[in-house]
């Protein structure tokens, strides 16, 4: 792919400075920009580099000041960050809309369907009763078992597993390695201190625009379904228990774990590493520190909660305080202690 600074700016709205007949094909970082590449400057601390890049075109602000000579040719637009995400949206449309068609050896059961535009990569498994979408990309050693429903416009990646039964709205990818529809983790414990499975026969359903990130799990319901709603971007390595719904725009990351039938509301932020119990509910808007557990439903929403037991942030920014003097009130109250 192969295009004319003159084309990059009117796509983002921008002016060149320089000769805008030259080509790009590549998208590069400002500090390891090489001809035929084209990189963008947001941050102030990046500014040196622009001087001194072998970058074919570098996207600034309009109103960005130089204050030496530099060989590169600029783009001016009014956000150079924004502008910047839309050149990498384009380019990434462009890379994938280019993958169509069979590759074999592959497997659809003659039950199953699959839209226009399609492409399924080579070893990839299509089950039985599957309803797929246009513009669908399954790539090789996908695995998507029986009736299973795929809308529009989808990516399952490489080595994703989509288990019978699920159920994935418009615009969703499902990155490498990720598992929906795995058994939620249901036993009952018996006397004799062993444990008995409890069939898990519900499904998963995954709204318009979600995103899985490679090798997180979403567990089927017990009964019923595991829900991620519309807009939900969920980062790589994150558990999804049974039973549990995620609420729009909510984002998760990475090695976060959250326990069977619990419901998070709206526009949530839920930070790497942060663990939250069972049956809660988490109100919309809540921001959930790195490595912050919970163990009870927040019912008021827009909070952000922090600390290993997930306090309200000011409670625990308090006790964060008066824990890092402890040793100094500690020898206060030794040293008054002799006094008395």
């Amino acid at each position: 792919m192969e295009f004319s600074l003159g084309q990059v700016a009117a796509m983002l709205g921008g002016k060149v400075e320089g000769d805008e007949t030259l080509m790009v094909n590549r998208l590069d970082k400002i500090q390891e920009g090489k001809e035929g590449g084209i990189s963008f400057l947001a941050n102030e601390k990046y500014s040196p580099h622009l001087y001194d890049t072998q970058a074919t075109a570098v996207i600034i602000n309009e109103n960005f000041e130089l204050t030496k000579e530099h060989s590169t040719n600029l783009i001016r637009v009014k956000d150079a960050y924004a502008a910047f995400t839309q050149l990498l949206e384009a380019y990434d449309s462009f890379r994938k809309s280019e993958v169509v068609g069979l590759e074999e050896p592959s497997f659809m059961h003659e039950s199953s369907s699959i839209g226009e535009g399609f492409y399924r990569g080579a070893f990839s498994y299509i089950g039985k009763n599957c309803t797929i979408g246009n513009n669908v990309k399954i790539h090789p050693q996908a695995y998507v078992g029986d009736n299973v429903s795929i809308g529009d416009n989808c990516i399952i990646y490489a080595g994703a597993r989509i288990m019978s039964d699920s159920i994935l709205g418009n615009r969703c990818h499902i990155h490498s390695g990720a598992v929906l529809g795995s058994d939620g983790f249901g036993f009952a414990p018996l006397p004799d201190g062993t444990y008995k499975d409890i069939p898990q026969i519900g499904n998963v359903i995954l709204e318009d625009n979600v995103s899985i990130g490679a090798n997180t799990t979403v567990d089927c319901a017990t009964m019923g379904s595991t829900i991620i709603r519309a807009g939900a971007k969920i980062d790589n390595l994150v558990q999804i228990a049974h039973n549990v719904e995620i609420g729009e725009n909510t984002v998760v990351a990475s090695q976060a774990g959250i326990s069977g039938s619990t419901k998070i509301g709206k526009n949530c932020v839920i930070a790497g590493k942060a663990g939250i119990v069972g049956h809660l509910n988490i109100a919309d808007r809540t921001t959930i520190g790195a490595n912050t557990g919970i163990s009870k439903s927040i019912v008021k929403p827009d909070q952000t909660i922090l600390g290993y037991m997930g306090m309200e942030i000011k409670s625990f920014l308090k006790s964060y305080a008066l824990f890092k003097k402890l040793d100094t009130i500690d020898s206060r109250i030794k040293e008054l202690e002799k006094k008395s």
